[in-house]
């Protein structure tokens, strides 16, 4: 990629002001595309303006003054054959003032708006012109940019370098036969200067063929630099694990329950890579109580057969303490020593796991992101699991992953393999296109004896009526959440707001024995709510979103979210989960706001009242939100996507998912060209 300082006419002044838009190379401004265009091709006389529209109109000064009251401004008065309008700056310099005294003709560009005197403009662009300066042919690019940097700059700069010799082919031509997609060049000049003819709606949607050649371009290069990424991995190496001839079958017979199909068949996915001498890496998906820990453990038992330790973390002390019960349950009996590791662990507790685990009497270490710091040794660390994995971040990750261990007589370490799980599904144009570095296993039915989960809409002036029938719920003998509202602005404020939700509700409820748990509270206050709750002891908890994941409670009947506008699909989903765990009819009531409720809360609320599908609802999430939020932490330091949209690009997705294993097989030399155009600075799309 040539640096664009060895450009003719970049001047030092402008190589520093394209470096603050990480524009460096000759590629990177050619791929630096607009975000709109005006149309400056045609002037529309003053009489035929309509209000909202923007367009371009031609006249003289009429009248120029700058006024003090209400506030300081710019006014001018400009008039053509048909009418006249009222042109208000309110940020001028003394330069603007002069460049539009009366007589002049200008040029301006603006949106129609209502004014005090008829039709105004505010801060449309404008310039002196004469009576026969020509219109310009093509549609005019406005491009993404920071202060100091103008787009008449950057304009400049991107027409200097469209020249052929930056424009050519990456790719053999049978990649785009079967597409009728342009060239590479054309499409470049058609994006950077569009001429008047082209739909300018077909450009501002990015449906023009133009950009629908770019948007592959983009989509191949990411799935090639996955790929790449995957073949790599595939080259490093990992103990090569064999079936459990007796501990995996002890551990079934002595279930409670059988595996559903869909489990079975993700446990054999999960065997067939632990028997590979290569690292897995495989992200298991599975809605909320769709049975992904005992797939885990599953997973586990294969390892520690064949004298290997497995690592289990998870984002919060409440689900990895709930996890390391489970796993105690199933694997004491086995003779299978579980340790626990956790931040909130006094020191003479800490130091028993860190031994346990360093000496290997502990085969199994469950915790949480105490698990990947400096001072916890594994003896032979094999498999690392990552539950709820999108709330670590890359770094976390590769940590835990990075404590295998070396043979003995060997210089490298093996790799441990890894197994990342998430009750947050990943809709499939996503799972395609960020995770393509991943094999991907799904739990895709319920465990018998789940009833359906109800979900109800109302609004909180019905606020006596839910706390009646939370108050007829405990009395029946079951249990109920009271969820208090998530305030992303003030930690403080959703602690007092529970703590207040807490003291009324004991004051409404004597009779109930009413709980309080929140992510403030010290590791043990909150395990000892929890056990209470889970004991029964407990009829109504009320807390804060720290219960979203790992509560196992199935006599729990009834969940009230409050203030449900302000929380997000995959939250009030995770959440509602907490119900339905047991054979009781379920219901979860989100409160909202009629008053505070915004266009995308209401959104929200109609997705999650319709679906109890964990996939349908991840999709309509990435429709509202996009896919950074819903990637999380995971591609932290890595690319977006900058033109091709999963949802309107899915075809060329599909496409270049296939095209890219033919090209990393047929043209390496050509896979190379193409990843170094479209990865700006070398940066890769995955990391880990």
């Amino acid at each position: 990629m040539r640096p664009l300082n060895e450009i003719k006419g970049f001047t030092p002044a402008v190589c520093s002001q394209l470096a603050k838009l990480n524009i460096h190379s000759v590629q990177a401004l050619l791929l630096h595309l607009p975000l709109r265009y005006l149309d400056e091709t045609r002037i529309t006389a003053i009489r035929d303006l309509h209000l909202g529209e923007q367009t371009q109109i031609e006249g003289v000064v009429v009248h120029n003054e700058v006024a003090y009251k209400p506030r300081k401004m710019l006014n001018v008065r400009l008039q053509d054959d048909t009418g006249i309008i009222n042109l208000r700056f309110l940020h001028f310099y003394p330069s603007q003032v002069a460049a539009m005294q009366t007589g002049q003709r200008l040029r301006v560009f603006g949106e129609v708006r209502p004014g005090f005197f008829g039709y105004e403009m505010v801060h449309p662009t404008q310039r002196k012109v004469d009576e026969d300066t020509p219109v310009s042919s093509a549609l005019t690019p406005v491009y993404p940019t920071t202060a100091g940097l103008s787009q008449a700059t950057i304009r400049k700069a991107v027409n200097r370098i469209l020249q052929a010799e930056y424009l050519h082919e990456t790719l053999p031509g049978w990649v785009y036969q079967s597409m009728q997609l342009p060239d590479f060049a054309s499409s470049l000049h058609l994006l950077h200067q569009p001429q008047a003819e082209i739909a300018l709606a077909t450009l501002e949607d990015r449906t023009h063929p133009a950009w629908q050649r770019l948007a592959y371009d983009e989509l191949l290069a990411q799935q090639l630099s996955m790929r790449q990424h995957y073949a790599r991995r595939k080259q490093s190496r990992a103990p090569a694990i064999s079936a459990s001839q007796t501990l995996v079958g002890r551990l079934l017979a002595s279930l409670p329950f059988a595996l559903t199909s869909a489990q079975q068949k993700v446990v054999a996915e999960i065997g067939h890579d632990l028997n590979q001498p290569h690292p897995m890496q495989r992200l298991l998906q599975g809605d909320v109580g769709s049975g992904k820990t005992i797939v885990a453990c599953l997973a586990a038992l294969q390892l520690i057969e064949h004298g290997w330790q497995v690592a289990m973390m998870a984002p919060t002390e409440i689900l990895a303490e709930q996890h390391y019960k489970k796993l105690c349950d199933w694997l004491q009996p086995l003779g299978v020593t579980v340790a626990w590791l956790t931040g909130s662990q006094n020191k003479k507790q800490r130091e028993q796991s860190l031994s346990a685990i360093a000496s290997g009497e502990a085969m199994l270490a469950v915790g949480t992101h105490a698990l990947f710091q400096d001072d916890v040794q594994f003896k032979q660390l094999g498999l690392a699991i990552v539950d709820e994995q999108h709330r670590f971040g890359v770094g976390q990750r590769l940590a835990l992953r990075k404590k295998g261990t070396a043979l003995p007589g060997q210089a490298h370490n093996l790799e441990p393999h890894q197994l990342m799980m998430s009750a947050t599904p990943i809709p499939r144009t996503l799972s395609m296109s960020y995770y393509a570095d991943l094999d991907v296993s799904v739990i895709d039915e319920l465990p018998p004896g789940r009833t359906p989960i109800v979900t109800k809409l109302v609004a909180d002036d019905r606020r006596d009526e839910i706390l009646q029938r939370v108050h007829d719920a405990c009395a029946q003998g079951h249990q109920a959440y009271w969820v208090c509202p998530l305030i992303e602005e003030s930690e403080a404020l959703q602690l007092q707001t529970a703590n207040d939700t807490f003291a009324y509700m004991q004051q409404t409820f004597p009779e109930l024995k009413v709980g309080l748990v929140h992510g403030r509270m010290k590791s043990a206050e909150k395990q000892a709510v929890m056990q209470a709750f889970s004991a029964n002891e407990i009829h109504l908890l009320v807390a804060t979103t720290v219960i979203e994941v790992g509560v196992d409670v199935p006599n729990a009947s009834l969940m009230v979210i409050e203030h449900a506008e302000r929380m997000g699909l995959s939250q009030l989903h995770q959440l509602r989960g907490r119900v339905g765990r047991g054979a009781a009819k379920s219901t979860c009531i989100l409160l909202y706001s009629k008053q505070q409720c915004s266009q995308i809360g209401r959104q929200r609320l109609k997705v999650i009242f319709e679906s109890n599908d964990g996939f349908q609802i991840a999709q309509a999430d990435l429709h509202i939100r996009g896919p950074g939020e819903l990637l999380g932490t995971r591609q932290s330091g890595v690319p977006m996507l900058k033109i091709a949209d999963l949802e309107r690009d899915m075809v060329l997705l599909e496409t270049a998912k296939t095209q890219a294993d033919q090209l990393l097989q047929r043209e390496p030399a050509a896979v190379a060209a193409h990843l170094q155009r479209w990865l700006s600075q070398g940066e890769e799309w995955i990391k880990v």
